[in-house]
C-alpha cells in the first residue's frame, strides 16, 4: 500500500492580542488597536489597520498624540484574557483534526494527512468554526511540509481579500507561485542575520532557497537551514512535536509600577512572583530544589544610584509547596536588600526542576509531606474554579500599589466572575 504524502496545516490567529480585545467590544470592530507591554511601556501588538501608523516597539509616551490623531485605541496587556481565549481557540481546532501541535499562544500546526475532500474547503470550515465559537479570525496555510504550511499561512494573511484567509499549496504549481513571490526573509526560521548571509549568496527569494544545495547549506551554516531548504523543496523533515517537555527552569519577573525604597513592598512583590512561579511548577507536575531571587534598581537613569544582586537558596527538600518556597525567597530578599536605593525590578527563578521520583536522595533524606501535596491540590482547585488569587499566601497583597501600571487594561471577561460581559437593554 502506497504511503500517503504528509499534509500539514498552520492555523494562525490574526493580530491575536488586538483580536482578543475586539471579541467583547463590537464597537471596536473597525477601530485600529494597539496593545502595550508591561507597565504600558511600548507597542507589542497591532491590529492590521493600525500597522501603517504605528511601528512595533514604539514607546507609548512618544506616540500618544499620534494615536489620538488617527483614532487608534490603546490597551494594556491582559495576559489572563489572551491565555484563556487561546485555550478556547486551540480546543476548537483540536476537535476538528486527528493530531495537532500548539506552536505558540496564537499558532497551531495540524496533521491533515488522509483527510478526504477539498482541503481548502476544510480550512474554511476550521476558520468558520473558530470564529463562531471564539470570535477570533484565523488564517490557514496548507502544504506538504510544516515550513511550506507556514509560508502558505503568510500568503493567506497577506492576500486575505483574494484568498479568503485560506491557502493550499499542496499542488506544485501553486507552491512554486508562492515561493517565487515570497522573500527569503519571510521563510520560517530565517532571521535577519541568516537573511543577510543568504542574500550574499544570491538567495533572495524563497524559491532560490528551495533550489539551493541543502547539503552545502548544512555545511556552511547549520542542519536547521539545511532542513528548511529541503522542506521548501517539498521534502518533509519536521514532524508534529509530542507534548512539550517540562521546563527545566521557571522564571517570574516584573518591573514595579513605581520605584521602591522600602523592603516590605519588595517582600510582597517577591512573594507574589513566587506564587505565580509555583503555580507553573505544579501545572507541569514538577518539584523544585533551588530558588534564585534577584532585585535591582533602574540601570539607565544617570541620576540614580545603581545596585543589582541575587541569592541562590537551597530548599530542604524537593518541593512545590508555595509556603516553603515563599519563606525561602523572602529570607533571600532580607539578605539582598540595601537601604538608600530605589528598586525597579525583582525576579524569582526556580531551578533544579525534576519530576517526582527523579531526585536520588539517600534513604533518610527529608521529603515533602503528604499533607503539603493535599493543601497545594486544594489551593490550585479553588483558584482554578474561582480565579487566580482567590486563595493566596498572607504575604501576597490583593491590590498592591507597586503593581505594574495597567491603566488601559480591559476587563477579564472570561476569567473573573466580577468582570463578566454585561449586556444592557436599550
Amino acid at each position: 500500500m502506497k504511503k500517503l504524502e504528509p499534509v500539514f496545516a498552520l492555523i494562525d490567529c490574526n493580530s491575536f492580542y488586538a483580536s482578543c480585545e475586539r471579541v467583547f467590544r463590537p464597537d471596536l470592530a473597525k477601530v485600529p488597536i494597539v496593545v502595550l507591554s508591561n507597565n504600558d511601556g511600548c507597542v507589542i501588538a497591532r491590529s492590521y489597520d493600525a500597522k501603517p501608523f504605528v511601528k512595533m516597539g514604539a514607546p507609548y509616551f512618544q506616540i500618544k498624540d499620534l494615536l489620538r490623531r488617527h483614532g487608534i485605541v490603546a490597551f494594556s496587556s491582559n495576559y489572563a484574557l489572551y491565555g484563556d481565549i487561546s485555550e478556547r481557540v486551540m480546543s476548537v481546532i483540536e476537535s476538528m483534526v486527528p493530531e495537532s501541535e500548539t506552536y505558540s499562544i496564537d499558532e497551531k500546526f495540524a496533521d491533515l494527512t488522509g483527510i478526504p475532500g477539498d482541503l481548502t474547503q476544510f480550512g474554511r470550515q476550521i476558520r468558520s468554526k473558530v470564529l463562531m465559537h471564539t470570535g477570533i479570525p484565523v488564517g490557514v496555510g496548507i502544504a506538504h511540509t510544516k515550513t511550506l504550511a507556514k509560508l502558505a499561512n503568510h500568503t493567506a494573511k497577506k492576500l486575505q481579500n483574494q484568498t479568503g484567509g485560506v491557502v493550499d499549496i499542496c499542488d506544485p504549481a501553486k507552491r512554486d507561485w508562492v515561493l517565487k513571490r515570497c522573500d527569503v526573509g519571510d521563510v520560517w526560521g530565517v532571521g535577519k542575520r541568516m537573511k543577510a548571509h543568504l542574500e550574499a549568496m544570491g538567495i533572495k527569494k524563497a524559491m532560490d532557497l528551495a533550489q539551493a544545495d541543502p547539503t552545502l547549506l548544512g555545511r556552511k551554516f547549520s542542519v536547521v537551514i539545511e532542513k528548511t531548504a529541503r522542506e521548501l523543496a517539498g521534502v518533509s523533515c519536521l514532524e508534529l512535536s509530542d507534548a512539550e517537555p517540562p521546563k527545566q527552569e521557571i522564571c517570574c519577573s516584573r518591573m514595579f509600577g513605581k520605584r521602591l525604597s522600602e523592603i516590605e513592598p519588595i517582600r510582597e512583590a517577591v512573594a507574589t512572583y513566587m506564587q505565580r512561579a509555583a503555580e507553573k511548577l505544579r501545572a507541569q507536575h514538577s518539584l523544585c530544589k533551588k530558588v534564585r531571587v534577584s532585585i535591582r534598581t533602574g540601570m539607565f537613569n544617570p541620576d540614580e544610584a545603581k545596585y543589582a544582586n541575587g541569592a541562590l537558596v537551597e530548599l530542604p527538600y524537593p518541593t512545590n509547596d508555595v509556603r516553603l518556597m515563599t519563606k525561602a525567597a523572602i529570607q533571600a530578599v532580607d539578605r539582598l536588600f540595601r537601604p538608600g536605593y530605589r528598586y525597579s525590578k525583582a525576579e524569582v527563578l526556580l531551578m533544579d526542576l525534576r519530576q517526582p521520583g527523579e531526585f536520588t536522595d539517600d534513604l533518610f533524606a527529608q521529603v515533602q509531606p503528604v499533607t503539603a501535596d493535599r493543601i497545594m491540590g486544594v489551593l490550585d482547585e479553588i483558584n482554578e474554579r474561582w480565579g487566580r488569587g482567590t486563595l493566596r499566601a498572607a504575604s501576597v497583597p490583593a491590590d498592591p500599589d507597586w503593581a505594574m501600571r495597567r491603566e488601559l487594561m480591559s476587563q477579564s471577561f472570561t476569567t473573573r466572575l466580577d468582570q463578566l460581559w454585561i449586556a444592557k437593554a436599550n
